[in-house]
């Protein structure tokens, strides 16, 4: 539970100097795998309780619902995330200890992460790489590295630098030299220019509190709402008007009315809205609507990673616990999209909420866009760790791909990031307001965007390998007979 002090948004990372070592030691002195594999367990399960504690506040805002999941949310996610962490301790109790030990940990947590990415749905929360996204200055030196290796070589990098103290005075040695590096390369590569683009967005933050109240009225005002924001956002030079997640409290694509009404609002201003969509009378899609005038949409995206047990239920858990408005759950879309052709806007990628956590799968990099879209509401989440954790994870999207991320959230945290993971101009949790900024120009495709996810998986690899031919060559040899 220690070790959750370093996640956002306290980001204490020495504590993991305490954390991974003792981990480690705990490791060494189990008396046979099984509790070795118990140990990993229950490390893992208090680092995602306490760093998970925030997934229990959407259950309470269906509690008339779902109040007998309250006690049990956060700790059987924990329980579950937990699996993950008996990897890299089973894999460092092949060799002994030394510095192919820490190896071999850095290398299988690692490569669990992975695992955790793509199995039973993903779920790629709570990585050590997240930690370096520290508001302000400090935060944008060590996100560098990321354009090269990703949140998962950040991850192997902490884990390495974490379990220094067990090598004395030649650790701290190494401990201190591998932050000066880090950060030497940090700063270099703040040095590159980032010019603005002519391009200005509004960013739309209504706030509106969830669940949210489905009476004709209500939608009604939400709707007026929406439109006063957007038109004062084009009185200060907007172009371009963004909404958030499932803002629209009209069906944007199937209604004719609705758009007729938004045209008269804003003319030919174009609108990038969240909201939902009906493909047909049993097909529910979590959507981002391109429209611009009254005409039906430019272009549409449907989220392709929807959030277990929130927007769909797999068919593994035989129990329903989605909102029973959403019937059966949402229909996921094909996957990433670059949406083009739009007049006056450069080609974006959209990602819906969740999705800005899986690493090298967002974007579709054989049609490059030059900016990304993340449209989301995290008022579900409340003033937790939660929405915070999750604006970290949108500055390493940012980063890894070399493109301005534009962030725009229901209740906040709404932002204009860089290229470089550096937030330009943001507006708070729990505020309503309009944010009219420039758009970041893009960089050129990072080396990790051409590379995706096998560079991570191979470093991964080969930390293993390289800690286990170092351990087992240091393993004492029993005489014979």
């Amino acid at each position: 539970m220690l070790a959750a002090a370093a996640l956002p948004p306290v980001h204490l990372l020495p504590v993991l100097l305490l954390s991974v070592p003792a981990l480690l030691r705990l490791t060494d002195s189990a008396r046979h795998w099984r509790q070795a594999a118990l140990t990993g367990w229950c490390y893992g399960f208090g680092l995602g309780l306490a760093g998970l504690y925030w997934i229990t506040e959407p259950v309470l805002t269906e509690a008339r619902d779902f109040w007998w999941l309250v006690p049990f949310a956060a700790p059987l996610l924990a329980a579950a995330v937990a699996c993950y962490t008996v990897v890299p301790v089973l894999a460092a109790r092949l060799v002994p200890m030394g510095l192919g030990r820490v190896l071999v940990f850095a290398g299988a947590w690692a490569l669990a992460n992975l695992g955790q990415q793509f199995l039973f749905t993903g779920f790629p929360w709570n990585y050590w790489g997240t930690d370096w996204a520290i508001p302000g200055r400090l935060g944008d030196v060590f996100l560098q590295p990321a354009a090269l290796v990703s949140v998962y070589g950040l991850t192997m990098m902490t884990v390495l630098l974490a379990a220094t103290p067990l090598f004395g005075g030649r650790g701290l040695a190494a401990l201190v030299i591998g932050l000066g590096v880090w950060a030497g390369y940090g700063e270099a590569r703040l040095r590159t220019p980032a010019p603005m683009t002519p391009l200005r967005l509004a960013l739309i933050q209504p706030n509106v509190p969830e669940p949210p109240d489905f009476s004709r009225p209500a939608l009604i005002a939400s709707w007026e709402q929406l439109l006063r924001m957007s038109q004062a956002g084009i009185a200060e030079g907007a172009q371009v008007v963004i909404w958030p997640e499932a803002a629209s409290p009209w069906l944007l694509a199937n209604d004719p009315v609705a758009r007729e009404q938004l045209a008269a609002a804003l003319g030919t201003v174009p609108v990038i809205a969240g909201g939902l969509r009906m493909a047909s009378q049993t097909d529910f899609r979590n959507s981002i609507i391109v429209t611009s005038g009254p005409e039906p949409p430019l272009a549409v995206y449907d989220k392709w990673k929807l959030v277990p047990f929130g927007e769909y239920m797999p068919r593994w858990i035989p129990v329903k616990i989605i909102p029973s408005a959403l019937g059966s759950g949402f229909k996921p879309g094909p996957g990433p999209e670059t949406i083009a052709n739009i007049p006056g806007l450069p080609p974006f990628g959209p990602i819906i909420c969740y999705e800005s956590i899986f690493s090298g799968q967002i974007l579709d990099e054989a049609r490059r866009p030059d900016w990304i879209v993340n449209v989301t509401d995290d008022a579900w989440f409340g003033d937790t760790a939660g929405p915070r954790q999750h604006v970290a994870n949108a500055r390493l999207r940012a980063v890894e791909e070399g493109l301005p991320l534009v962030r725009v959230a229901n209740s906040g945290i709404s932002a204009v990031i860089d290229p470089f993971g550096r937030v330009m101009v943001s507006m708070p949790l729990d505020h309503q307001g309009v944010l009219v900024a420039p758009l970041p120009a893009p960089q050129p495709a990072t080396f990790y965007a051409r590379q995706g996810l096998r560079l991570p998986a191979g470093l991964a690899a080969l930390l293993l390998a390289a800690g286990l031919g170092l351990g087992l060559r240091r393993r004492p040899r029993l005489p014979r007979g």
